[in-house]
């Protein structure tokens, strides 16, 4: 959801063959620009100095005391290049330690005649202004925006925020025309104002989401953040120091157990998804998911957070009884969680083909054969979609039977004929009649009716056979004895027509039958 900026280009700072080497490119490149920066060129190429030794790793010599050494090489020179690298590192470097390090480091300079900078009192110091967010409806995502000011001259600085995972920042990038960015958020809202959100926030507020989340990216051992978050994450943390602290939040209370229960009860009692136990065991892994992510909003959705969530699944870190219930339990949980939000139907809608689409990448990555899509079949709205798979997903839970001594794999449920084998392939105990050609009489006869009532449940005609087999579900009966009951129903209406062998059934007298179910 962030919108298209303009970064500024990153300077070429030469790739040295050595530390001294590295070194002495730094006091080169700040000889140059130190005689006449522009209003923020110290600012920016102090951040890509300190962004370039995060990245360098120097065999022997500890990451963290490359700044160190920069600093001390830095105090045996007298030059103007010298005096202007401490300046700038004493405010923008990113630990305590090296910031006092390069203060003293800078007093021995200027003690041997080199004159300070004029625009040192200049470096990091900038005036506050608006502050911005936009980002999905969802709240998976977020672009922060804010602008800083150094007389008439703006930038901005645009984070890219993941409440996926604790809110951290993704990148970081300076904007040259702040305004033409904001321009687009807000282009971007009357675009897709269903979608897309844009909110003007405090400054005390921006400074919480941008530290807290820089935070909660370096404190990952290999974070995920663009090329760019090391140029600018020391530009960044200076400039926050701007932003007005933000009051206390009171920590975040972890869930219950009984808080955790009540959710998934009121979950399972929304849905009635037809396996209740596998849903159970789903909807467990789906609020402990969120309890972990986000402790202050477990049972917030979105598209990317169901994504993790799968993610997780493929990984390993949970284990499942039954894999094959994760497409519609998680397809529901979409559904269920975005009326708990008060989602609009478009941003619904937009969700479960967002969260079909990862499914179908979910099963596939899985070694599962079949694609999610094969329960659906142009069906638009997120209810549409939710029932039609709940329904689809209960007639025809497999695509793969074994026939005899004959494996059928990826059969395609939507073709009468191919569930039809399905049925077959669920009862063994007829295979061998059947290949013999001897199978006929009452078993036959069942067979034939489980078929038609497998058909019925597909095409959704009529529409009591899927209300009937939930209320049959809400009995605690299996999906054997559900279909049982059916079966029986259909052969308590048929009657024998004109026709020799031939059976036929009332439509009106059979859908009063289900009812009664």
């Amino acid at each position: 959801m962030s919108p298209v900026s303009r970064a500024r280009k990153k300077s070429s700072l030469p790739t040295a063959p050595s530390v001294n080497g590295l070194f002495k490119d730094v006091l080169r490149d700040f000889s140059a620009v130190a005689a006449e920066p522009g209003p923020f060129d110290i600012d920016l190429l102090g951040s890509e100095v300190v962004g370039q030794w995060r990245d360098v790793v120097v065999e022997d010599e500890p990451e963290s005391q490359l700044g160190l050494e920069l600093i001390a090489f830095a105090q045996r020179k007298i030059t103007p290049g010298a005096a202007a690298l401490l300046a700038a590192l004493k405010v923008l470097a990113e630990s305590e330690e090296e910031r006092s390090a390069a203060a003293e480091a800078l007093d021995v300079v200027l003690g041997r005649g080199i004159p300070e900078p004029e625009w040192a009192a200049e470096v990091g110091q900038v005036s506050v202004g608006e502050c911005w967010r936009t980002g999905d409806v969802y709240g998976d995502e977020s672009s922060l925006l804010c602008v800083f000011s150094r007389g008439d001259h703006s930038l901005g600085l645009l984070a890219l925020l993941d409440f996926t995972e604790d809110g951290r920042v993704r990148d970081l990038v300076v904007i040259e025309e702040p305004h033409e960015v904001l321009a687009e958020m807000r282009s971007q809202v009357e675009e897709d104002g269903e979608l897309v959100v844009l909110e003007k926030i405090e400054p005390a507020d921006a400074h919480r989401l941008l530290v807290s989340g820089i935070a909660a990216t370096d404190a990952l051992d290999e974070p995920d953040v663009g090329e760019d978050y090391p140029r600018f994450h020391a530009i960044a943390l200076t400039w926050a120091r701007s932003l007005p602290e933000p009051s206390e939040i009171p920590p975040v209370a972890e869930w219950t157990a009984a808080q955790r229960e009540e959710a998934v009860a009121q979950f399972l009692a929304d849905t009635n998804l037809p396996d209740a136990d596998a849903a159970r065991e789903i909807a467990n892994l789906l609020v402990d998911h969120g309890c972990r992510t986000e402790p202050a909003n477990p049972l917030r959705v979105g598209p990317e957070k169901l994504a993790r969530f799968l993610e997780s699944l493929l990984d390993g870190e949970y284990e499942l009884e039954d894999e094959d219930a994760v497409a519609p339990v998680v397809l529901s949980w979409a559904g269920w969680a975005a009326a708990r939000a008060g989602l609009s139907e478009v941003a619904t809608a937009a969700l479960v083909e967002e969260v079909t689409e990862y499914l179908g990448e979910y099963l596939s990555d899985d070694d599962e054969e079949e694609d999610f899509s094969d329960y659906l079949d142009g069906t638009e709205s997120a209810d549409e979609a939710l029932e039609v798979v709940a329904r689809r997903r209960f007639a025809v839970p497999e695509l793969s039977t074994v026939i005899g001594d004959e494996e059928l794999t990826d059969l395609d449920p939507g073709d009468p004929e191919q569930r039809r084998l399905l049925v077959i392939g669920a009862h063994p105990e007829y295979h061998e009649s059947l290949a013999a050609e001897e199978f006929d009489g009452a078993d036959g006869l069942r067979l034939a009716l489980e078929t038609s009532i497998v058909d019925q449940l597909w095409d959704d005609e009529p529409a009591e056979v899927w209300t009937a087999a939930q209320n049959l579900l809400r009995q605690d009966l299996s999906r054997t004895d559900v279909l049982d009951r059916l079966v029986t129903v259909l052969e308590g209406q048929l009657t024998e027509t004109e026709e020799e062998d031939q059976l036929d059934y009332d439509l009106d007298a059979y859908r009063a039958a289900l009812a009664e179910l």
